[in-house]
């Protein structure tokens, strides 16, 4: 049955991947509101000519024309994706941190709201509005046995996941206050295809193609639970279909690696696959002053989405090699991107 999906931020990372896979169904409409900023896809993706896109360039604060695009097209699911996520331009500018994760949801979501208080009542059954949040809301771990479920507290420790978890909240409460039809995901650290090169996996691959220093804060002893971004997207898709309105899903591989042995995987498969002699990649590494606030470890547990009939598939070793090889297929993107300006990491003094 043909299906209207409404994405906001559909030209960001995660928003690409979900947009390019819901458009292989060619009986999907996919409606794709983007402000487009500086790390958006939209330029770089193909799939802008096809009948069943469409494309709106506004940014979600702008209620009038959010509301415009949501009564023209009639969505059956809203997946809420647009935000501003990068935690070390959070700590230098957080105000754009608060505008759009916190105001913009809350105008996305009453919008949204006023158009399901509209619909007869098969179709507000069937309406679901996907909060797209992550495992960054529930702070840091220390205890290595312990991994983030559903009922961890919310510590947030970066302006950036302050405003998620404030996002998260107030969409929450619209499902308490209002029966809004809501289902909220938290997933672990994305990696894959189309990621601006200012989070650690692609701006490594960069470096590496570029023979540039490659910042790793610290020591690089700060542990990230990874998942390929096509597991993420098989996870929302699937929670659309099977999760329980109102409940929360914690999306996760259980792939928990230190961000010094990301680098070192990343710069060790570069050089095979390059035939990079001799093998000097991980020379490149060099430790920087680490960044204020820096958590030290996220873990998912993924079982209430494991029991419910979900898991993932995709292994570190295949994942982060189909991710090398995309970025090494697809220079142009890096070329195009190195030309833009963007802060990586906060670089401090490297350590001697």
């Amino acid at each position: 049955m043909a299906k209207t999906y409404l994405i906001s931020g559909g030209s960001g990372f995660i928003g690409s991947n979900l947009v390019n896979t819901l458009l292989k169904d060619k009986s999907n409409t996919v409606i794709n509101i983007d402000k487009l900023t500086y790390a958006s896809n939209e330029n770089f993706t193909s799939h802008k000519s096809k009948s069943n896109y469409k494309f709106f360039q506004n940014d979600i604060n702008d209620k009038n024309a959010i509301k415009k695009i949501i009564l023209k097209f009639k969505p059956n699911y809203i997946l809420h994706l647009a935000a501003e996520s990068h935690v070390d331009r959070s700590i230098d500018n957080p105000e754009n941190f608060i505008h759009t994760n916190i105001l913009g949801t809350y105008n996305l979501l009453t919008t949204a709201y006023d158009y399901w208080l509209s619909l007869t009542p098969k179709k507000k059954k069937s309406f679901r509005f996907i909060m797209v949040s992550t495992d960054e809301v529930y702070g840091s771990l220390r205890n290595k046995r312990k991994k983030f479920s559903e009922e961890s507290h919310y510590k947030p420790n970066s302006p950036y996941a302050a405003s998620k978890a404030s996002a998260d909240l107030i969409t929450r409460s619209w499902f308490k206050t209002y029966g809004f039809p809501i289902i909220t995901t938290n997933t672990s650290n994305n990696y894959g295809s189309w990621q601006f090169p200012e989070k650690l996996i692609p701006l490594t691959i960069n470096k590496c193609t570029r023979n540039e220093k490659i910042p790793v804060y610290g020591e690089g002893n700060q542990i990230r639970d990874w998942i390929h971004v096509d597991d993420n997207v098989s996870a929302l898709l699937f929670i659309i279909k099977n999760g329980e309105i109102g409940e929360k899903y914690n999306i996760g591989s259980c792939n928990e690696i230190t961000n010094i042995n990301v680098v070192k995987n990343i710069c060790n498969l570069y050089d095979k696959i390059t035939k990079n002699k001799p093998r000097k990649s991980v020379k490149l590494i060099h430790n920087v002053e680490d960044r204020p606030g820096h958590d030290f470890r996220y873990a998912i547990d993924p079982t209430k989405l494991n029991k419910l009939g979900w898991k993932h598939r995709i292994s570190w070793k295949d994942g982060l090699e189909k991710t090398l090889r995309w970025y090494l297929d697809n220079r142009e993107y890096l070329l195009l991107i190195n030309k833009k300006k963007y802060s990586g990491q906060r670089l401090g003094k490297i350590k001697k």
